[in-house]
């Protein structure tokens, strides 16, 4: 389990092909403390599994099913990415339940300068849009947020909007991201927990 506060930006130095999928390999510096083959990383908000640790890098795999339902696809060498180590048993819980799942893919529709900070308004998929509440926990790219504005549900395109303050501008990819920016969506799985059990139970 991740909680959506970004450890530190690494860097995608190489791409490589695998059957039914690819690697990436990325760059870091904190992230590399304690890591081993086998262990979990949230890069941009998706769960993937170490397959390699290198001299200041490390390489996880990205099988078809995440290539098509993520922005993992679309990376290229010179990327930033977020990345985030699981949540130890005795760590401090800063963000939100986050599980690297991610459940859509959102554009960045419009970003608005406000002094350091910037508002910014982002379309999502209409199936999404029953989990995307008003003063709400959103994941964006694996970073942790509140939701301070959403679309009606009537509305022909569903956006949600997210201030970001100057220092997740400076230590997360949202700070270099632009209008058409595509970007990772994970809502709360409480919500969809509760959707569930509230179903099963009619």
């Amino acid at each position: 389990m991740f909680t959506g506060i970004v450890s530190e930006l690494g860097t995608v130095t190489l791409i490589g092909d695998i059957p039914k999928g690819r690697t990436v390999t990325i760059d870091a510096s904190s992230t590399l403390t304690g890591l081993g083959t086998g262990d979990s990383v949230s890069v941009n908000g998706v769960c993937l599994t170490v397959t390699k640790r290198g001299e200041g890098s490390f390489t996880v795999d990205a099988v078809q099913e995440t290539l098509e339902r993520t922005t993992i696809g679309s990376l290229t060498a010179g990327d930033s990415v977020n990345l985030e180590r699981p949540m130890p048993a005795e760590g401090r819980f800063d963000g939100h339940i986050v599980q690297g799942h991610v459940d859509g893919v959102g554009y960045v529709r419009s970003i608005e300068a406000e002094g350091d900070a910037s508002r910014m308004h982002i379309e999502f998929p209409k199936a999404l849009g029953r989990y995307v509440v008003e003063k709400g926990s959103i994941t964006v790219d694996g970073t942790s947020l509140t939701v301070t504005e959403v679309s009606n549900p009537g509305e022909p395109t569903q956006w949600f909007e997210i201030v970001l303050i100057p220092h997740t501008l400076a230590v997360t990819v949202l700070g270099e991201a632009q209008r058409g920016t595509a970007v990772n969506l994970e809502v709360d799985v409480i919500a969809k927990y509760i959707e569930r059990m509230i179903g099963a139970s009619r």
